[in-house]
């Protein structure tokens, strides 16, 4: 059989199925040249993290847009309340008590004669800096703990599982009506207190299987063989990976302190008068609601428009952060 004249224009390659592959030489020298070619001399993209994916999908997410722009209005409201609302929310006049709305005075009074709208906006102050405090602390106090205990495990993981049960069988509202109604403070750290208490076990669990699931990936074992001090793997590497799940029900339970702490404030248990609270205007105007339906009407939408708010925004940083929802 004679010998086949080699040709330098081409390049035979098998295909591995009995038949051949030809390519040209300028076109395999043009693949080795692209930026995703063996030889990568092209530019290359720029790997994305999981936070700067999350990012993305927020600015894109209507329901984070409007929540977080709900939550922003509420922030500064709450800081500098004067800049909607001029008057004093404890003056009141009883001659026009359960008034409706008139000039100056778009909400109306309430059963005491007080402006509804000021007390409305000045309420946001105490529910606001409630809820917020309390996530601070329950996420700072929570995944501390179950850090902690899921990186070390052994007997201090065991305690910590037995205690947050312990933690788990009380229920809230009864929880506060025993431990606030001895509190004579009218200030708003006993309250946060109280959902500190009560709250850091559920972040503790959230956190404890979240470092537990980071610290088996390769990354955290190949530390671990070169050495690696047990503080520079849980800071470094399995803390900004264990975070995120934290993050997303801390978001969500902070609209959950918001009516928590209406709710004790309504049973008198929470905030106490002079303080200014949505939940001391609902449970003032409860016994005028035929009469004065706006006193009521009031305080309970913006304590709604509250919670429905951090809900949303913690809703749309569960689907950003969750690989599985992509």
């Amino acid at each position: 059989m004679p010998e086949q004249p080699y040709e330098p224009e081409g390049a035979i390659a098998g295909t591995g199925m009995g038949g051949a592959m030809d390519l040209a030489a300028s076109e395999a020298t043009t693949l080795e040249r692209t930026p995703g070619g063996p030889e990568g001399t092209g530019p290359q993209e720029k790997p994305r993290s999981l936070w700067s994916d999350a990012w993305r999908d927020l600015r894109r997410n209507p329901v984070f847009i409007v929540s977080a722009l709900v939550i922003l209005f509420l922030v500064v409201v709450s800081i500098w309340p004067s800049l909607i609302a001029s008057g004093n929310p404890l003056k009141c006049d009883l001659a026009k008590a359960q008034e409706g709305s008139q000039p100056g005075h778009p909400f109306g009074y309430d059963g005491q004669g007080c402006d509804v709208y000021t007390r409305t906006v000045y309420g946001a102050r105490a529910s606001v800096t409630v809820g917020v405090c309390a996530t601070l602390g329950v996420a700072l106090l929570g995944s501390v703990l179950g850090g902690l205990a899921g990186f070390f495990g052994g007997v201090g993981d065991s305690v910590l599982s037995r205690i947050t049960d312990i933690f788990f069988a009380i229920p809230v509202v009864l929880g506060g009506l025993v431990l606030l109604s001895v509190v004579t403070s009218n200030t708003v750290w006993p309250v946060v207190g109280f959902m500190v208490l009560l709250g850091w076990p559920q972040i503790s669990r959230i956190a404890r299987g979240s470092v537990i699931t980071v610290k088996q990936n390769d990354y955290v074992q190949a530390a671990r063989a070169l050495g690696a001090s047990n503080s520079r793997i849980l800071l470094r590497h399995i803390a900004p990976n264990a975070v995120a799940p934290v993050i997303v029900v801390a978001t969500i339970a902070l609209g959950t302190y918001i009516a928590l702490e209406a709710t004790l404030s309504y049973l008198g248990v929470g905030l106490k008068p002079p303080s200014v609270s949505w939940g001391i205007d609902i449970s003032a105007a409860s016994p005028y609601i035929r009469n004065a339906p706006h006193a009521l009407l009031w305080p309970s939408g913006a304590l709604a428009i509250t919670v429905l708010a951090f809900i949303m925004l913690g809703d749309a940083v569960r689907d950003a952060l969750d690989p599985k929802l992509r």
